[in-house]
């Protein structure tokens, strides 16, 4: 196994990567109050049945990938790779307005995932990160994506906040919140 910094041909194979999400349990999101008064509550609760979800990469993010793996936007781009087939890639990107660099993507194939390859790609970003002398790694997931969740939190980050209009006006009615992750460089 072998990480190297991810090359515009690693685009042709990123959407081999088999990324699928599976889950029994989900994040409920509880809101309470009103106005400028509102309080939330996650819980870990059970899903009706398994999640199961090949978690494709839609255009606009494979559009942002390609932006930095191809040196358009500052980021960094890292690959992994097995005997010359790609097994995981991760790519963040600089917002330099914020100081932060904003993890786009960590995707792991699923033959290979629990062998530490998503860390060792997530350490290497945050590595980037303390470099550049930005103040923060920031990360978002779905609070129906409860291992994503997991291996953030797991990874020093921080639950920052939420967005529950992120993709439509009715992603707290879906369960599929977006949960903000911050990782303090300083």
């Amino acid at each position: 196994m072998r990480i190297r910094p991810a090359q515009p041909d690693d685009l042709d194979h990123l959407l081999d990567l088999d990324a699928t999400i599976e889950a029994t349990d989900y994040l409920h999101l509880d809101r309470a109050g009103e106005q400028l008064t509102p309080t939330w509550r996650l819980e870990v609760r059970p899903l009706r049945e398994k999640r199961i979800d090949r978690n494709d990469v839609g255009d606009d993010l494979r559009f942002a990938i390609k932006q930095v793996i191809t040196g358009v936007e500052d980021g960094i781009a890292r690959a992994c790779d097995h005997d010359g087939h790609l097994t995981g890639l991760a790519v963040a990107r600089l917002d330099p307005a914020r100081n932060v660099l904003d993890v786009l993507d960590v995707r792991i194939d699923y033959e290979y995932r629990r062998q530490g390859l998503g860390s060792a790609l997530l350490y290497q970003l945050i590595t980037h990160a303390r470099e550049s002398g930005v103040r923060a790694v920031t990360a978002r997931t779905l609070t129906n994506n409860l291992p994503a969740a997991r291996f953030l939190a797991k990874s020093a980050f921080d639950l920052a906040g939420l967005d529950t209009h992120r993709h439509s006006n009715h992603d707290l009615v879906k369960e599929q919140v977006s949960l903000l992750f911050y990782a303090a460089l300083d």
